[in-house]
């Protein structure tokens, strides 16, 4: 083990972790400002206690991917200083956008919606959460759109003199094909992980307190949150697919290895299940799915989907002596449990809906356990997506410009980055424990009590007023 393995390893942990929080914030609050917009327009107390005890979990939830999320910017000085100074130039402008669009843009119109309950007109209010909705899906567009390049650089050239690639083109890095399907099939994942969530906590209450007095409030809860995550299944699984074609053209070693296909064929079968040798060199036993993976990459049943063998021995003429090909049974498994636990979440979403037909509540200690662990599921299947995503571009950091041996800090020894790696995992820990405790203790605590007070008029000075609704 050297500086390398352990860089790599705090980078991914520290990653993931931060992504546990990312897609629940986001698809949360759109969420929430849909439930405002209900109540705004209907005037009916159920959406705004809904709006007011899912916001909460909201907050809670944003506070701590803001505090996970600003490490990920000391990883580039820190550890990859060689990366961060080859990829500056490209990097600058659309994290440079994102911060500004995260820390002021949606944070402030947060910080409004927060202190303005009875203090803004009822619209200005509900402007402030649409606000800083629209704000965090910008903000991951842009952090999506620096991500793309590194799978697919575009709009760049490398200067000889510096060994730096330098933007020649931003319209391009924004309008990379990679970024355009990248960023709804990540939104699609946002509103799976946000629904789920939302379902898991009505249906605790339905089941664990079912003559509530609200009761049909949680009931409406979870049949929204379940029709949610299944419309959000359906649009993971579109988009997927035209990723999947696109990762075909411009990462065929990325699909390679995510079939554990070694020899290249025409048509191509989609593995459901390959037991491969140890050092994942060659495939021992396999059940397979004709012409599906051949439709999958290319859209044509008949089409050509590349093998490692074939690209290996391609990319060692192209770029050198070297391996190119990723670990194999990390990218071939974590495909498939990124889909797996995806419409996992998906089949106890229609469970739900199945058990509210004709106006009954849901009961039942299993349809009660599997809520429970349903807001799991999508956050393992983020989580999987994106060990997939970069696991699955090895051994480059950039793709065809730079390896990511190439990338790590020179002078940063091996006990240096343990030490790091050590002190963030023990602060990572700590955060989960808070964080989790926070969820549980308010989503127990059930619906606000709301006394809701007639609104300012547009053009009334009251910043006086008190808050009428307390969280």
């Amino acid at each position: 083990m050297d500086a390398l393995d352990v860089a790599r390893w705090q980078f991914g942990v520290t990653t993931v972790y931060h992504f546990l929080f990312v897609p629940l914030t986001i698809g949360l609050s759109v969420l929430v400002a849909i439930l405002q917009t209900m109540w705004h327009r209907t005037g009916d107390q159920r959406y705004l206690k809904l709006t007011k005890f899912y916001g909460k979990l909201f907050l809670i939830n944003f506070a701590m991917g803001i505090v996970t999320g600003i490490v990920q910017e000391f990883q580039f000085g820190m550890n990859w200083s060689d990366y961060s100074r080859f990829v500056g130039d490209i990097f600058g402008a659309p994290l440079a956008i994102e911060a500004l669009v995260a820390f002021f843009l949606e944070s402030t119109f947060l910080g409004l919606w927060i202190f303005g309950w009875d203090r803004l007109p009822k619209r200005i209010h509900l402007a402030t959460i649409w606000a800083a909705a629209i704000g965090s899906t910008f903000s991951a567009y842009f952090i999506l759109a620096a991500n793309s390049w590194m799978q697919n650089p575009v709009g760049y050239r490398v200067n000889p003199d510096t060994g730096r690639a330098e933007l020649t083109d931003f319209l391009a890095v924004l309008t990379n094909k990679v970024a355009l399907v990248t960023f709804p099939h990540t939104i699609a994942g946002c509103f799976l992980v946000a629904g789920s969530l939302i379902v898991a906590v009505a249906l605790w209450h339905l089941i664990r307190h079912r003559d509530h007095a609200d009761t049909p409030t949680y009931r409406f809860a979870a049949r929204f949150g379940a029709w949610v995550t299944l419309a959000a299944t359906a649009g993971v699984l579109v988009t997927g697919d035209i990723q999947g074609k696109i990762m075909t053209d411009v990462q065929p070693m990325k699909m390679a290895a995510a079939e554990g296909l070694y020899t290249t064929e025409s048509p191509a079968a989609f593995s459901v299940l390959t037991v491969g040798s140890l050092d994942g060199s060659r495939e021992i036993y396999a059940l397979k799915i004709p012409y599906l993976l051949s439709f999958l990459g290319t859209g044509d049943p008949n089409g050509t989907v590349q093998g490692i063998n074939d690209l290996q021995a391609q990319y060692t003429a192209q770029y050198g002596p070297g391996s190119y090909t990723p670990i194999i049974p990390v990218t071939y498994w974590s495909f498939r449990m990124m889909i797996g636990f995806g419409l996992a979440a998906a089949a106890i979403a229609l469970w739900v809906l199945w058990a509210h037909r004709k106006g009954r509540t849901p009961g039942g200690k299993w349809l009660l356990r599997a809520g429970l662990v349903m807001p799991l599921l999508p956050l393992a299947a983020n989580s999987f997506g994106w060990i997939f995503t970069e696991m699955g571009r090895q051994p480059w950091i950039v793709f065809g410009e730079m390896l990511t041996r190439d990338g790590v800090s020179r002078s940063v020894s091996l006990t240096e980055v343990l030490t790091s790696f050590t002190a963030f995992t023990i602060v990572y820990a700590t955060l989960a424990v808070i964080e989790v405790r926070l969820l549980i203790r308010y989503a127990r605590n059930g619906l606000p009590d709301v006394t809701e007070h007639p609104p300012p008029d547009d053009d009334t000075d009251d910043a006086d007023r008190p808050l009428a609704f307390a969280y």
